[in-house]
């Protein structure tokens, strides 16, 4: 029973449409793994019974002709608002909170025959890299180090989502990227994830930490799943301003895995001093592979990239600055025990003060800080004129003909819990460092597990793709993922 849940979504879909597997069975195997997997944190609400009310409607409409998704288990990141189902964004100031509405995207994954096994842990306002900021308590890696047993992060911000694919939790599950919350814990935990151009997916329901740089995508065990997926959760949504009134391609019949013609850029910017020898051999590896498979290599340019990190953690923390305001303690979640004789102004500093955890605390004040009267110009205008250089710049190299990037996707394989938290925080901010121009310029982006370093921890690596063509950058995707042939998975030591 357990091995169902290593199926893939594309093989559970053939199943289950055949009729060898039913939705109940799956989604019983996936709810039994969840319970025995609590050393790893991943799911922090838990809905069997939604599960398996789903599941059986799933079974009841199964047909040759079924939605995409019909009876395919998936977890939720917290993140993402579902009606009557505790949605906290991992924050204490959430506590209680019960939405009365479901998010875009998971009534686009219900109306495609979904089952929700339940919420996926994540850094708290999806603030974080590590997983390590949330009110849940750690998420940890199903990976470990050789015959280590440290207990390693499986990135951030989604990272429940990548721990609970990787461990064969549940089949696929949602993430959001703001500057790599997909793409680097997908590369931590050697699985896929894709993040959608800028206003492919909508962002209706979904807690907001920068608006201008947030994008939902899925997060699945290989690219045929993360197309599937992708399908069902895009579209134009007219209640998110910034959604796209785009036709969605068939992303799944876009994988020919054919690139011959295609142009890869490598863009030199990339290379930074100190990054490890792995990284370094795994993206001369992947600029072979695409090569052999048929596409031209070309060095490129992308000359702002140095500036991208600190114009991201300019701008990304005004915006959350302005979007958490709404949390004081009035209309929902947690409101702080008030003393007698305090009024509304120390009712809002002690809900937020104990609500709030420090690293949201210490963004939410860089961004008040950035946006103050004296330092606008001085911090958040130059920041946004940065923006503009780095989108150009990518424009600028897609007009040359290039038609995807490579690029490696994290600095390093997963570390180690409680390894970077006490360090200066610049420290932990310097995993999104090939991740956060994707998002400043609005690009999709997609990771793919390529290798493993010398300790077999998976290693990704990162194609950047042409605004609206996610068809053509998951094509590009399978090619790497065919000729990469990463079937690695972590030993159960959970």
């Amino acid at each position: 029973m357990s091995d169902l849940t290593k199926l893939t979504i594309a093989a559970a879909r053939d199943a289950l449409r055949k009729g060898d597997l039913t939705s109940t069975e799956l989604t019983t195997a996936c709810l039994e793994a969840i319970d025995a997997s609590d050393a790893l944190n991943a799911f922090v609400h838990k809905t069997p019974e939604i599960a398996m009310e789903q599941a059986k409607a799933a079974d009841a409409r199964q047909s040759a002709n079924a939605p995409s998704l019909n009876g395919i288990p998936l977890g939720i990141k917290d993140l993402f608002c579902t009606k009557g189902v505790p949605s906290q964004a991992a924050s204490r100031i959430l506590e209680g909170f019960k939405p009365e509405y479901e998010s875009t995207v998971t009534t686009q994954l219900f109306d495609a025959g979904a089952v929700m096994l339940g919420k996926l842990n994540m850094d708290e306002f999806a603030m974080g890299s590590s997983n390590e900021t949330s009110t849940y308590g750690n998420a940890v890696n199903p990976w470990r180090r050789g015959n280590d047993d440290a207990a390693l992060t499986p990135g951030g911000s989604s990272g429940g989502s990548a721990s609970a694919v990787a461990a064969d939790l549940c089949l696929g599950a949602t993430g959001t990227d703001t500057g790599g919350s997909i793409r680097q814990p997908a590369a931590f935990t050697g699985i896929t994830g894709i993040k959608p151009t800028y206003g492919r997916v909508s962002r209706w329901g979904v807690v907001a930490f920068a608006s201008s740089l947030d994008q939902a995508g899925p997060m699945t065990k290989d690219v045929r799943d993360a197309a599937i997926m992708l399908q069902a959760m895009c579209g134009h949504d007219p209640k998110d301003s910034t959604s796209a009134d785009l036709a969605v391609p068939d992303f799944e019949a876009a994988l020919t895995g054919d690139i011959k013609g295609k142009t890869i850029g490598i863009p030199k910017e990339y290379r930074m001093d100190g990054m490890p020898d792995e990284i370094e051999t795994l993206w001369a590896e992947g600029t072979a592979m695409l090569k052999d498979a048929g596409a031209k290599i070309v060095d490129i340019s992308l000359p702002h990239t140095k500036y991208a990190l600190p114009a991201y953690y300019v701008i990304a923390p005004a915006e959350a600055s302005s979007n958490l305001a709404r949390y004081d303690g009035v209309r929902f979640g947690r409101r702080a025990k008030l003393a007698a004789g305090d009024g509304i102004a120390e009712m809002y500093e002690k809900t937020r003060a104990e609500g709030f955890g420090h690293e949201v605390q210490r963004r939410v004040m860089v961004g008040t800080y950035v946006l103050s009267a004296g330092f606008y110009d001085a911090y958040y205008n130059r920041a946004r004129k940065v923006r503009t250089l780095i989108k150009k710049d990518f424009e600028d190299v897609f007009a040359t003909g290039v038609d995807a990037i490579l690029t490696p996707a994290t600095p390093s394989a997963a570390f180690g819990l409680g390894e970077m938290t006490d360090a200066d925080p610049v420290q932990m901010y310097l995993n999104d460092v090939f991740t956060v121009t994707v998002n400043l310029a609005g690009l999709p982006g997609i990771a793919v597990p390529t290798g493993q370093d010398r300790q077999g921890l998976p290693l990704g690596l990162q194609l950047i793709g042409r605004p609206w063509e996610e068809a053509d950058l998951l094509n590009t995707a399978y090619s790497l993922e065919r000729a990469a042939g990463f079937v690695a998975k972590p030993a159960k030591w959970w």
